[in-house]
């Protein structure tokens, strides 16, 4: 079934989005990453998700709010397809932290989708990171921080919408980051920030 429901869920991706994908001093590649971006839309992790090259979307796993996605059958079943990993905001634990979810879930293979800001903003401006971006970096230093910016998607779901409207809207996916020996939490996170605020402008 997913075979055939897979191409369909981004087709409608990305007639929706109208989005088109520019990578910017940086290659696509099926090595282990962190695609790290600013949230204004629920749409946010399904679209960019579509918009990747296919064999780096088999590999890629959105991270998303589990109260929302499984809230009904069909956006049960479409978390399903895309294979995202469902966080329970209301659940968080120490010894089941979501930062240990995800490196226990990807393994030594999938990449991640996250959302650093945690909920959506409804502003141009980008919340303060919050610090799990840091703490996944800590742990799995190998992993390949690419900063990527969403233009345009809060107007294809508007806040308080069912249904998108179909519109044009741009991903820049800009050059990997990791973090740095010595650097704080604070420093990484405003540098995080900044290496996605510089894609708005290209």
């Amino acid at each position: 079934m997913k075979a055939i429901t897979i191409p369909a869920l981004v087709a409608i991706a990305k007639l929706f989005s109208g989005a088109t994908l520019r990578w910017v001093d940086c290659q696509p590649d099926t090595c282990q990453r962190v695609y790290f971006a600013n949230h204004t839309s629920h749409l946010d992790a399904l679209i960019l998700w579509a918009s990747l090259p296919r064999q780096i979307r088999a590999i890629t796993r959105p991270v998303a709010a589990k109260d929302y996605w499984v809230r009904g059958p069909i956006r049960r079943y479409m978390s399903g397809v895309f294979n995202a990993l469902l966080i329970d905001r209301e659940k968080i634990k120490v010894h089941n932290s979501p930062i240990n979810m995800m490196i226990n879930e990807i393994g030594n293979e999938y990449s991640l989708i996250v959302f650093p800001e945690g909920s959506r903003n409804t502003d141009n401006e980008m919340r303060p990171f919050k610090s799990g971006l840091y703490y996944l970096s800590k742990k799995r230093p190998d992993l390949e921080l690419v900063p990527v910016f969403l233009n345009n998607m809060n107007r294809i779901m508007p806040k308080g919408e069912f249904l998108p409207v179909p519109l044009v809207s741009c991903i820049t996916i800009g050059p990997p980051m990791w973090l740095e020996t010595g650097e704080s939490k604070n420093d990484f996170l405003d540098r995080a920030r900044q290496a996605i605020e510089k894609l708005r402008d290209l």
